[in-house]
This record gives structure tokens, C-alpha cells and sequence, in this order.
């Protein structure tokens, strides 16, 4: 059994809180179901995200009208995350992700359905958008606050690596490509392999073994408001994990724009089909594939400040390429760049996370840490539509280019080897409490 890790909640102090045992000798099937679902899902995920903005190019030529697809499934980020974390850190979270899962399943065959009758508009896909975007905020963040539980420290490192590279690889690399060849034969194959994969991934969580309900503190149970502050409260009171917040709300800011753009970019300016386009949107996921190969090679080798810090040029590259040119090969190596720097700056993080943070309070601060970097995502690709209709697409991607710039300084300033040595040795005392986190074996 691992030890109890500190309770991360700013507002526990003075409180008796009781807290969860650690995971037990079940962390090697544990690591392999959860690399499962997440592949599997993922999977799924990729397909969906090349499916609906491509159904969108049938029905309009407008940069606005089409990024709004991709500005839909992430603005629930925006908007749920925060109650999300708090719903996360009061329930069972594996029967979360069969909630989340269930949803996933109606709405992808709603579609098929409405494909199938030739009745499918941009409200429907709107609309589906922002359901599925609900069921991945809840998902993720349930899979994230489930680690802890389900794998003991010493495997959390080597997890999260393989769940880091099973998203990259199947949801930008295997999936898109995958979408890709079938939404070239039919949407409808490509919305039946969506709702497949859904489906196995539900059947998957029946083998994950342990408990998943998380500890709660013992008297008057806190109101939604005051849980919710916890979790913003936390979050701001760890000067690494604000910056790493604040970080990529800039840098998913980036990713929204390309990925709401470039389905119209790809189709339209770069002459590429829906196959061509897939193929494109793989080279994010073979960037991820490689960064999650070397990852602990270039931790070793550079230190883990300096790969992190390396990801804010990564995803420059990104940005960066579609702004000067629309050269397959350019644009497809700037994608490679940004997938993975991606990953890279994932699995670490997710470490440093796991170091500082207790299960107790795991939902609430992966909520309040996505809401403002995922939840940058939708804001990324709706001033991106905008900008692109008014001034063209590569303004949008000029002005996103130069906004990565700005995070050179804070990072340097705050993300120290100095910091990181005292997170990894144990010596960080988490606000709100006494006890430091048990430092990572």
C-alpha cells in the first residue's frame, strides 16, 4: 500500500480530513487497463475531431462558421471545468467515465443517424460538439484524479508516459489518419468506428481493480462555491503549477487556432482532401509519438526546466509555419514540432502534478488548471475565425506566433531548476497544510 499524500485543499487546514489509502499491488493491471481506455477512447476522440469539422466544409466556406465546430467541443472547458472538478473529487470516478462515455455513444449515433437521412446541419453539429466537449472534460478529468488511486508512486512516472503517448498517437496520429481514409469512404463509417470505440472503452473500465471514490473531509460537507474557491485557491497558491496553468493558456490558445484553421487551410489553400487532411493532422501525432519515445532520455540528458521550457519554440513552430507558407512538408514539420512539445511538457507535468497534489483534491485542481489552459482552446479558435474573416488566416497564426513570445520570461523566472529540485526532493509544503508531498520514488 503507498503512503497517503498530503491533502492538497487550501481551506483544510484545521479540519480533520480523512484520506485515502494508497493504491495496492493491483498498479500493474491498473497501468495497463488505463493505457487501454485511454488508447481506445482516444482513438475514437481523433476520428471525431476530423469527422465533425470536415462534415462542416460540406455545408459552408465560412472560417468562422467551420472553426465554431472545433470552438464547441472545447468550450465546455471554459465553462464546466471548474463544477466538473468538484463533482469529480464527490463521486465515483470510473462511473463517471461511463457517464461520460454513455453520452459520447447517444450523440455520435444521433449524427450517424442524421447523416444517414441526409438531415445533418451545422446547429446538430454544434450541438454535438458541446456534448461531447462536456463528456471529455468530465473524462479526462476523472482519468486524471484516478491515477493516483489506482497506481502506486514508483509507476506513476512510467504511466504517465504511456497514457501521454497513447492520446498523441491515437488522437493525433492514428486517429486522424484513420478519420481521415473514412470519412473519404462515408462519414457514416467514420461516426460507426467513433461510437465502436466508445463502446469497447466502456467495457474496458470493468477491469480496472480498487476504489475510486474519493475520501471526504469529516463534518458539514463544504457548499459547490467554496469547493470550487478550493480549487482555484490551490491551484494559485503553487507558483509552479500557476505558471504551468498560465503557460499553456497561451500555448492551447495556439493549438485552438490551427485546429480550428486548418481543416479550411488544408482543404482550400493547400489543395489537400479529406485524406490528405488526416494525413496532415497525423504528423501532431507522430511529433507526440516521439516525445513520448525520448522523453525520458531528454530529461535525463537536459534536465526536465529545459524540455519544458523548449515547448513554447515547438509550438511557435506550430503556429508559426501556416503564417509563412502552405508547403505541406513546412506546415507537417511545424505539426511534428508542436505534437511534441506537447508531450513532453505532458508527461511532466502530470508528474509534478501528482508530487504536489492529493487525490482529495485531484479533481478539483485538474479542473481548475484545464479550465484556463484546455479552456483557451475554444477562445484560441473563436478569435481565430475571427481574425481570419476579417484579415485572412495568416494573420490569425502572425498573431498567435508572437503571443508564444511573451511566456519566455515568466517561465524563466519562476520555473527554476532550483524550484523543481525541491518538488522532486519533497521539500515543497503544499499551502493549507503542514505536511509536505511524499517525494516521487
Amino acid at each position: 500500500m503507498g503512503d497517503p499524500t498530503v491533502v492538497g485543499n487550501a481551506a483544510s487546514a484545521g479540519r480533520a480530513v480523512t484520506t485515502t489509502p494508497g493504491p495496492s499491488d493491483s498498479s500493474g493491471r491498473n497501468t495497463v487497463v488505463l493505457v487501454v481506455i485511454t488508447a481506445i477512447t482516444n482513438l475514437a476522440d481523433g476520428v471525431t475531431k476530423i469527422a465533425f469539422p470536415l462534415m462542416a466544409t460540406t455545408l459552408t466556406n465560412s472560417p468562422f462558421q467551420i472553426s465554431a465546430v472545433s470552438l464547441t467541443l472545447t468550450l465546455p472547458w471554459l465553462l464546466a471545468a471548474l463544477h466538473v472538478g468538484v463533482l469529480v473529487d464527490r463521486v465515483d470516478r470510473r462511473k463517471l467515465l461511463w457517464l461520460a462515455n454513455i453520452a459520447r455513444v447517444i450523440v455520435v449515433l444521433g449524427v450517424l443517424a442524421a447523416n444517414a437521412a441526409g438531415a445533418v446541419t451545422l446547429p446538430l453539429l454544434y450541438i454535438g460538439g458541446l456534448i461531447l466537449g462536456v463528456a471529455e472534460v468530465i473524462a479526462l478529468t476523472a482519468a486524471t484524479a484516478v491515477v493516483p488511486d489506482a497506481v502506486a508512486p514508483p509507476g506513476r512516472q512510467r504511466i504517465n508516459t504511456w497514457m501521454a503517448g497513447a492520446e498523441t498517437v491515437c488522437n493525433e496520429f492514428a486517429g486522424p489518419l484513420l478519420g481521415g481514409l473514412l470519412v473519404v469512404v462515408g462519414a457514416s463509417f467514420a461516426l460507426g468506428g467513433t461510437a465502436a470505440g466508445y463502446v469497447v472503452g466502456m467495457v474496458a473500465l470493468l477491469f480496472l481493480v480498487g476504489k475510486f471514490r474519493p475520501a471526504r473531509p469529516e463534518g458539514k460537507p463544504e457548499s459547490l462555491n467554496s469547493q470550487i474557491r478550493d480549487g482555484l485557491s490551490f491551484l494559485w497558491g503553487q507558483p509552479v503549477l500557476r505558471l504551468m496553468a498560465l503557460v499553456l493558456t497561451i500555448l492551447c490558445a495556439c493549438w485552438g487556432v490551427w485546429l480550428g484553421l486548418m481543416p479550411l487551410v488544408a482543404t482550400q489553400q493547400m489543395g489537400l482532401d479529406a485524406s490528405g487532411y488526416g494525413i496532415l493532422l497525423s504528423a501532431l501525432g507522430v511529433g507526440g509519438l516521439f516525445g513520448a519515445l525520448v522523453v525520458s532520455t531528454v530529461n535525463r540528458w537536459l534536465g526536465r526546466q529545459f524540455v519544458m521550457f523548449a515547448n513554447i519554440f515547438l509550438t511557435l513552430a506550430l503556429v508559426l509555419m501556416p503564417a509563412v507558407t502552405t508547403n505541406l512538408v513546412a506546415v507537417a514539420a511545424g505539426a511534428f514540432c508542436g505534437g511534441m512539445g506537447g508531450t513532453l511538457w505532458s508527461i511532466n507535468a502530470r508528474t509534478i502534478a501528482q508530487q504536489l497534489v492529493s487525490s482529495e483534491m485531484m479533481g478539483r485542481y485538474s479542473a481548475a488548471a484545464k479550465m484556463f489552459s484546455w479552456g483557451s482552446f475554444p477562445v484560441g479558435a473563436g478569435l481565430a475565425g475571427v481574425l481570419a474573416e476579417w484579415f485572412g488566416t495568416q494573420v490569425a497564426f502572425w498573431i498567435f506566433s508572437v503571443a508564444t513570445l511573451t511566456l519566455i520570461l515568466p517561465f524563466l523566472r519562476i520555473f527554476t531548476a532550483e524550484a523543481l529540485a525541491k518538488i522532486d526532493a519533497g521539500d515543497v509544503a503544499v499551502r493549507g497544510t503542514e505536511t509536505a508531498p511524499e517525494p516521487e520514488k
